[in-house]
């Protein structure tokens, strides 16, 4: 019998080779990363939002149920989900480390005359935040290595229940698949099917909302050589052209081919958890 995955060690080592893939595209280390892409991840946030989300219908009812409640918002971005919670929240505070994040966030409490929202500079686990009711953490805990203690203060910080938003890819997805041939599982980065398994083993029994299929949007490349290049950027392969052949043939079959791109299908939906402390 083969022994189960180190589900903890394999969620760190995905982190790192999404960090060292995230910094290869960036220029300048250190500048802000969202600097000059805050506002088109504000507009594809926009455009994903257009359908109805069960995961917002949870919070907004989870609000409601506990009026009075404030709300601790981890890697709040640009505000999404702080500007949402605020009519049903006593308090939010959005915890934001990118300045062009908040700067987008700032305009909105400004245009929406919003009062009950307070930005805080910072980075979690690292931060220090008083006692919330409930805290939320969406698509921000991937770049934490260490997903045990971002989860364990969140536990220690919460007074009601924690919130994970995370995407769950699909499993016959062509990242999937390029991962599977590379790394030997289906994972390319971290996601809800690894934290999971963490959480059982942290004595954790979350409840699980799974969003429809194809809710997010696939992405864009310029042609198939660009995708290719993207994709062994992901999966850590810059210096080595081992599986190119591989990649290019599954690009090939499962790529869209438009006048001036070609656009991946849809490979992920996502998953909330909640659990009360």
């Amino acid at each position: 019998m083969k022994p189960l995955p180190d589900w903890t060690a394999l969620w760190s080592e995905l982190s790192c080779i999404q960090d060292q893939a995230f910094s290869r595209n960036q220029k300048n280390n250190t500048e802000d990363f969202w600097k000059n892409k805050a506002r088109d991840f504000d507009k594809m946030v926009d455009e994903r939002w257009k359908k109805p989300d069960s995961s917002r219908e949870f919070l907004i009812q989870k609000l409601k149920t506990h009026p009075g409640s404030n709300l601790l918002d981890i890697g709040a971005g640009t505000g999404k989900w702080s500007v949402l919670c605020a009519p049903y929240a006593e308090k939010v505070t959005a915890l934001e480390p990118s300045r062009a994040m908040q700067d987008i966030l700032k305009e909105k409490i400004q245009a929406l005359n919003i009062e009950n929202i307070r930005i805080v500079t910072g980075t979690w686990p690292d931060h220090d935040i008083a006692r919330h009711d409930f805290i939320l953490a969406s698509h921000s805990m991937y770049g934490v290595r260490d997903f045990k203690s971002f989860v364990l203060k969140m536990s220690q910080t919460a007074k009601k229940g924690c919130i994970l938003v995370m995407r769950a890819p699909l499993a016959d997805a062509v990242m999937a698949k390029a991962a599977r041939r590379v790394f030997g599982h289906p994972y390319d980065s971290p996601n809800f099917q690894i934290a999971y398994n963490i959480l059982l083993g942290m004595d954790i029994y979350p409840d699980v909302i799974m969003e429809k299929d194809g809710t997010w949007p696939g992405w864009h490349n310029t042609s198939i050589e660009d995708a290719l290049s993207e994709l062994k950027n992901r999966l850590d392969l810059n210096e080595s052209d081992a599986h190119d052949r591989f990649l290019k043939q599954l690009l090939e079959a499962h790529l869209i081919q438009e006048e001036d791109r070609v656009t991946w299908p849809s490979g992920n939906r996502s998953a909330l958890l909640y659990w009360e402390v």
